[in-house]
């Protein structure tokens, strides 16, 4: 019995440290860093090279005949040494979340898709100035205003990859 007490009260002594550490900061997420500014301009400069590339829904990642959004975020990040899983929805599981106020050149954007179900079903390479690298709809691979009405409203969250 006396055992057991002793065994909760360390158990509690624990548990309130770890929680007070915590609200200190001492356990806080680190900090997502951006890709360099070289390392973002290469990214950005060889997705350059598809533009105009026709959009295809659901294409093959072996072909650079046609993109689909995540298609062409799997190619292009490829070229840096990264392999993005197939799909919008599984690329907004890697990397460190980054807030829409500090995106920075080479972070993916990924959006909602309400004809598809209100989930994360698109994804885009943030280029600065409020536009991204992406491929949809007619005129495939081009540069986009993310701060129109649709993709404003429609913004879900961003990703960080890099060191």
């Amino acid at each position: 019995m006396n055992f057991q007490k002793t065994k909760n009260k360390i158990f509690a002594v624990g548990l309130c440290a770890t929680i007070g550490l915590t609200a200190l900061g001492f356990g806080q997420a680190p900090q997502a860093h951006a890709l360099s500014s070289s390392s973002a301009s290469k990214l950005l400069n060889y997705g350059d090279n598809y533009l105009g590339t026709p959009y295809k829904f659901g294409v093959s990642t072996s072909t650079t005949r046609y993109f689909d959004c995540s298609s062409f975020t799997k190619r292009v990040f490829k070229k840096l040494g990264y392999n993005l899983p197939r799909t919008a929805r599984d690329q907004a599981k890697v990397g460190r979340y980054v807030s829409k106020k500090n995106l920075k050149k080479g972070d993916l954007v990924f959006f909602k898709v309400p004809s598809r179900g209100n989930f994360i079903g698109h994804v885009g390479i943030y280029a600065g100035n409020g536009k991204m690298l992406n491929t949809y709809g007619s005129g495939g691979v081009k540069f986009t205003n993310m701060n129109s009405s649709y993709w404003k409203k429609n913004y879900a969250t961003a990703r960080r990859l890099g060191a």
